[in-house]
């Protein structure tokens, strides 16, 4: 199993779920961490992590087709 890396990372679930689902379109597996504090939900970020041999891919993809 390969290691994981971070990729991207926001407050935000929905645009969260966005890269993962562009990334996901482009054939890169793709999976979202959510580091919220459960009860609070106001501390902590979402962050979207793939594998070590897709990262930079995946970071050319997020910042060259992503825009929110």
């Amino acid at each position: 199993m390969s290691k994981w890396q971070k990729v991207f990372e926001s407050d935000s679930p929905i645009r969260a779920e966005i890269v993962k689902g562009v990334l996901e379109e482009k054939g890169i597996t793709a999976v979202i961490l959510n580091k919220k504090d459960p009860v609070y939900r106001i501390h902590g970020n979402i962050e979207v992590m793939v594998s070590e041999e897709e990262a930079i891919r995946a970071i050319n993809t997020i910042e060259n087709e992503i825009s929110f």
